[in-house]
C-alpha cells in the first residue's frame, strides 16, 4: 500500500501514542480506594465484638487527646535526630525527650516520590500515593480522598496551620487560620520560617484551637543549596530544637490547668540524599524522623526505648484515633500501639479491632481472592477471640484467664494489622505487566517499521511503499493472530490480580491483537525486501562490495554498551560520564579513517583517493565519505581524475584535517563549562566564572561571538530577506539577554562602577544635607568605621 510521508508519519504517532498510554496505565496501577466512604459521609463505626452476649459499644472512643500540634520540618531525616552527630550536639532538648522524656521515638520509612506533596498526602489519608503526584506536586489540586483534616473539620474541630502553601492548596477553606509561604525559593531558609515561627507566641497563649499544623522549610532548602555537610544545617536543627521546646512547654503548662494532654507530633516528609536532594530510594531520603511526645506516656525510670521502624502511613490512623475520628478509608496504616499502651486493655482491643475492621473492608474491595489472603484469617480469627473475651469481661472483670485471653487477642490483632498492611501495600506497587508488554510490543513494531521506510520516506517522492496488505491476507497474520488471542485468554483467566488490558471488551482486545499481528508482518515483509535488495547489490559488479569499517562498530559497540549502563543508578546519575568517553574515542576514530582515505589505499600503499562527484569537489568544500576507496584495478581512471587533495584549495585541505581535533578540543571546553551530576556538581566551573558579576564583560563577548559565527555558518544559503531576518533576530536574542542583565551592551559601562558611582553620589549627597542643617560636623573614629556626629541648631533637625 503506498502512502505519502505525512500519512504514514501520523498513523505511526497514533499508534505510538495508543502504545505509550497502555504501557503508561500498566507502569501507573491504579490506586487503592474506597468505594463505601466519601468525603463529606462516613459509615457507622463497627459495634465490638461479641460472642453470646451482646456487647454496648457501638460509637467511636472518645479521643486520647485535648490538642494536638504537628510540627512537620521538610527534610528531617532520621539520623538528624537519632544520630550521634547531629542529634545530641544540635538538638539537645529533643534528644532528652526521646531518652528520657514521655515520648514514643519512631523511624518512619516513606515510599516513593519522595517528594513534598505525595508525603503530605500519605500522612493524612494513609494511602501509598503514585509516581503522578510528581507531576502534581508542582501545582497541588484539592484533596478529595478522605482524610484525617477533613474529618477533623467534620467533627467540629478548629484547624490552623502555618507554612508550606501546598497545606492551603490540598486543603482549601479547612483551616480557620493559615499563612502560607512558598517552597520554591529554596536560596531562603530564614525567612520562609521565620514567618511560621513568628505566629508560635499569639497562637500559643489562645485557647480557640484544636489542632495547630507548622511545616518548616528551611532545613529542605539547606539542603538543596550545600547539602547535608553544610554548617547551616547544625545551625537550623539548633532553632529548630529550640521552638519545639517554646511548643512543648507551652502545652505542658496548659495541662496542668486542664489536667487532659495534648500531643506534639515532631516529623518529617522525607529524608535527604548525601548530595542534599530528595525523591529517589536511597535510605537517607526515605528514613524520616517520627517522635511523639505526650504527659499521656507514662515512662518508668531507666526505661530505655530505642526508636522502632514504621510506615508514614502509619501516622493517618494514629492521629485519627487520637482525636476520636474515624480512620480515613483508603488508609494502609496500621495504629502505632504505643501510643495506646497505656489505656485499659478493652479500650486497647477496640482501638484495633476498629482498624482491623477498616484493613479489612479495603482489602475486600480492592483484591478478589481476599479470602486466601493471611491478613485476612488472621482479621477473622482476632475476632473471635475478641468475642471470647467480651464475654469473658462482662461476666467477671478481673482473673488471670482474662489477662492472658486479652494479651493473646492484642498480638493477633498486631499481627493481622501488619499482614493487612503489607498486602494492601503490596497491591499498590504491583505493576501490570501484561498491558506493559502489550504497550511495549506496539512501540517497537512501529519503530522498527519507521527505521525501515526512512530512506523512502526521505527520498524526492517523499512516497513509501508500505507492505500492509499482503501480510493481512498472508498465513502469518493469522497464525501470529491466533497465537496472541490465546496467549491473550490464557492470561486473563489465570492470573490472579486485576489487569487493564484484560478488563477491555474482547472486541477491543481482538483489534489490538490484529493491529499487532498486521504490524508484525510488515515489519517482517520490510526486513526481507531489504535482504533482497542488499543480495541484488552484491550481485552487481558496478558496486564495491560493502564491509563494516572500524568506525562502524565502534558506533554499534558504544551504542550498546550505553544502553546497558543505564541498568544501574550509579550509571544513570553519571551518564554524561560515558558520553564524554565515547565522543573523545569517536572523533579519534574519525580522524583515523579520514586519514587513512585520504592517504592510503586498501593495500596499504600510498595512493590518493579520487573523490566521485568532481563537480561537487570543484564548488564546494568536500564531503568525505569512508566507504569511497581507490580503484587500483584501474590506474587509467586515477590518473585522468584529479585528487581530493589536489581539488580542495589550501585553507579547506587544512580544515579537513583539523575538523577532528578541533571538535575534541570543542569537546573538552563543553565538559569544563558545566559541572554536573553527583561526585563533582560542587566543583567550580567555566560556567560559574562566566555568569559571575566581574566577568559579565567576557561573556558579552563570548555571546556576541556566538551570535555572529552562527550568522556567518548559515546565510551563505539564505535570501536577502532570510538574511535580514536571521540577523535581526539573532540582534534581538542579544537584546534580550542585556535587558535582563546577563550581558552587557557595548555602550554600557559595568555595573559595577555604575554602582559604586551611585553609591558615592549618595553618600555625598547626604553630606549635603547634613552640612545644610549642622553647625559642624565632628567626625569621630570608630572600630568599624567612620561616625558623623552632628549637632543640629536653628530649630533643623538633621
Amino acid at each position: 500500500m503506498r502512502l505519502g510521508s505525512g500519512t504514514f508519519a501520523a498513523c505511526c504517532v497514533v499508534i505510538q501514542v495508543l502504545g505509550v498510554a497502555l504501557f503508561l496505565r500498566g507502569f501507573f496501577p491504579a490506586p487503592i480506594r474506597s468505594s463505601s466512604r466519601t468525603e463529606h459521609q462516613a459509615e457507622p463505626p463497627a459495634p465490638e465484638p461479641s460472642a453470646g452476649d451482646r456487647s454496648n459499644w457501638t460509637k467511636l472512643p472518645p479521643p486520647l487527646f485535648r490538642k494536638v500540634v504537628i510540627m512537620l520540618i521538610d527534610g528531617l531525616r532520621d539520623d538528624f535526630v537519632f544520630g550521634c552527630v547531629w542529634g545530641v550536639k544540635f538538638m539537645p532538648y529533643t534528644t532528652y525527650l526521646v531518652e528520657k522524656g514521655a515520648s514514643h521515638s519512631f523511624v518512619a520509612e516513606a515510599k516513593l516520590p519522595t517528594v513534598t506533596m505525595p508525603r503530605i498526602k500519605a500522612m493524612m489519608t494513609g494511602s501509598l500515593p503514585g509516581f503522578i503526584d510528581v507531576v502534581r506536586n508542582l501545582n497541588s489540586p484539592a484533596l478529595v480522598e478522605d482524610n484525617v483534616i477533613t474529618q477533623a473539620k467534620a467533627a467540629g474541630k478548629r484547624i490552623i496551620f502555618y507554612g508550606d502553601e501546598t497545606w492551603v492548596k490540598l486543603f482549601p477553606k479547612h483551616f480557620v487560620e493559615y499563612d502560607g509561604t512558598t517552597s520554591f525559593f529554596v536560596s531562603d531558609y530564614t525567612e520562609v520560617d521565620n514567618n511560621v515561627t513568628r505566629h508560635l507566641d499569639k497562637v500559643l497563649k489562645r485557647g480557640d484551637w484544636d489542632v495547630l499544623i507548622l511545616h518548616y522549610l528551611g532545613l529542605d532548602h539547606i539542603g538543596h543549596v550545600s547539602g547535608p555537610s553544610s554548617p547551616l544545617i547544625g545551625h537550623k536543627l539548633r532553632e529548630m530544637d529550640s521552638v519545639l521546646m517554646k511548643i512543648h512547654t507551652s502545652l505542658l503548662s496548659e495541662e496542668r490547668d486542664t489536667l487532659v494532654p495534648n500531643l506534639l507530633v515532631l516529623c518529617g516528609d522525607h529524608g535527604m540524599s548525601e548530595a542534599g536532594g530528595h525523591g529517589a530510594s536511597s535510605m537517607e531520603e526515605l528514613n524520616t524522623a517520627l517522635i511523639l511526645i505526650s504527659s499521656a506516656f507514662e515512662r518508668k525510670p531507666g526505661d530505655i526505648r530505642r526508636p522502632k521502624h514504621v510506615q508514614q502511613t502509619d501516622l493517618a490512623a494514629t492521629l485519627a484515633i487520637g482525636l476520636g475520628l474515624p480512620i480515613p478509608g483508603n488508609s494502609v496504616g496500621s495504629l502505632l500501639f504505643p501510643t495506646v499502651e497505656g489505656r485499659p486493655v478493652r479500650e486497647q482491643l477496640r482501638f484495633l479491632h476498629l482498624n482491623a475492621v477498616q484493613l479489612s473492608k479495603l482489602l475486600q474491595e480492592n483484591v478478589p481472592s481476599y479470602t486466601k489472603e493471611p491478613g485476612f484469617e488472621q482479621f477473622k480469627m482476632s475476632e473471635r477471640l475478641h468475642g471470647n473475651w467480651i464475654r469473658l469481661y462482662l461476666e467477671e472483670n478481673n482473673s488471670e484467664v482474662l489477662f492472658n485471653l486479652g494479651a493473646k487477642v492484642r498480638r493477633q490483632y498486631l499481627e493481622a494489622l501488619r499482614t493487612l498492611s503489607l498486602s494492601l501495600s503490596r497491591q499498590v506497587a504491583q505493576y501490570d505487566i501484561y498491558s506493559m508488554l502489550v504497550g511495549t510490543v506496539m512501540v517497537l513494531e512501529v519503530l522498527v517499521l519507521l527505521l525501515l521506510s526512512m530512506p523512502q520516506a526521505l527520498s524526492n517522492k517523499a512516497e513509501l511503499e508500505v507492505p500492509l496488505w499482503s501480510p493481512v491476507f498472508s498465513l502469518l497474520f493469522y497464525l501470529v493472530f491466533l497465537v496472541l488471542s490465546a496467549l491473550h485468554v490464557i492470561v486473563c483467566t489465570s492470573a490472579e490480580s486485576s489487569c487493564y488490558f484484560c478488563g477491555l471488551s474482547w472486541l477491543t482486545a481482538g483489534g489490538v491483537m490484529a493491529l499487532i499481528s498486521a504490524l508484525l508482518c510488515a515489519v517482517v515483509s520490510a526486513l526481507a525486501k531489504v535482504f533482497a535488495d542488499g543480495r541484488l547489490l552484491r550481485k552487481n559488479p558496478a558496486h564495491p562490495k560493502a564491509r563494516w569499517s572500524e568506525l562502524d562498530v565502534l558506533i554499534l559497540l558504544g551504542t550498546l554498551g550505553h544502553v546497558l549502563s543505564l541498568g544501574a543508578s550509579s550509571f544513570i546519575e553519571e551518564e554524561h560520564q560515558t558520553w564524554y568517553f565515547l565522543v573523545n574515542t569517536l572523533c579519534l576514530a574519525l580522524c583515523h579513517e579520514l586519514y587513512k582515505n585520504c592517504f592510503l589505499s586498501d593495500d596499504c600503499e600510498p595512493q590518493p583517493c579520487s573523490h566521485v562527484e568532481q563537480g561537487l569537489v570543484s564548488s564546494e568544500p568536500a564531503l568525505w565519505d569512508r566507504n569511497i576507496h581507490c580503484n587500483v584495478s584501474k590506474p587509467h581512471r586515477v590518473s585522468k581524475s584529479p585528487t581530493s587533495l589536489d581539488t580542495l584549495r589550501g585553507y579547506e585541505k587544512w580544515m579537513v584535517l583539523a575538523s577532528p581535533w578541533v571538535i575534541l578540543t570543542c569537546c573538552r571546553l563543553l565538559r569544563s563549562l558545566n559541572q554536573t551530576g553527583v561526585q563533582w556538581a560542587h566543583r567550580p566551573d567555566l560556567g560559574h566564572w562566566l555568569t559571575s558579576s566581574d566577568h559579565k564583560a567576557e561573556l558579552s563577548v563570548l555571546a556576541a561571538l556566538s551570535l555572529f559565527v552562527i550568522f556567518v555558518l548559515v546565510q551563505r544559503r539564505c535570501s536577502l530577506t532570510s538574511k535580514v531576518a536571521m540577523a535581526l533576530g539573532l540582534l534581538g536574542v542579544y537584546c534580550y539577554r542585556a535587558a535582563i542583565g546577563n550581558v552587557l551592551f557595548p555602550w554600557q559601562r559595568d555595573s559595577k562602577d555604575i554602582s559604586k558611582e551611585r553609591k558615592a553620589n549618595v553618600i555625598s549627597e547626604k553630606v549635603k544635607v547634613l552640612a545644610e542643617g549642622c553647625d559642624q560636623a565632628v567626625w569621630v573614629s570608630r572600630s568599624h568605621g567612620a561616625h558623623l556626629e552632628a549637632r543640629p541648631t536653628n530649630g533643623r533637625g538633621s
